[in-house]
């Protein structure tokens, strides 16, 4: 190889998202309830008073869940979250729409005023990419969940 094909190389990018469940078995989200269920089922319940996580889920125009994505982990009191990450894993599986899930591992679901800019400034990115974020969920270790949708804070 000599120096001018050296010059020219590039790394090649591949986006691949592969569907493991069938289309008529997706569960579909109708509510917070739902998508709260969906996040339950898939939080490690050793980490949700131990740190906080942030996750999304993706969905289709039906609502269907497409797959779910952990976004970042993070101390006591909060975690990164990079607008960039969320949107390119809603791209990858052509989402039209995201639900936004963390834990509070103090229990107390009450969205703090981070809480509400991240989910302001993730449906502002979203827009840009007619991707909507439809609710904010906060899973508490208890069972309990606070939707940023059901109290009208979006």
């Amino acid at each position: 190889m000599n120096k001018q094909e050296t010059e020219l190389q590039a790394s090649e990018i591949e986006i691949i998202y592969k569907s493991k469940i069938p289309v008529s078995e997706r569960v579909q989200v109708r509510h917070s309830a739902d998508a709260f269920k969906v996040f339950w089922e898939h939080w490690d319940k050793d980490k949700i008073e131990y740190c906080e996580q942030f996750k999304i889920l993706l969905l289709n125009q039906k609502n269907a869940v497409l797959g779910i994505a952990e976004i970042s982990t993070g101390g006591m009191t909060s975690t990164i979250i990079d607008p960039r990450i969320v949107l390119q894993h809603a791209l990858k599986c052509h989402a039209v729409g995201l639900i936004l899930g963390h834990n509070h591992p103090s229990c107390n679901p009450t969205p703090s005023e981070a809480d509400v800019n991240i989910t302001k400034k993730l449906a502002e990115a979203g827009k840009v990419m007619d991707i909507q974020v439809l609710d904010h969920i906060i899973l508490c270790g208890d069972g309990t969940y606070y939707s940023l949708m059901d109290e009208c804070r979006m």
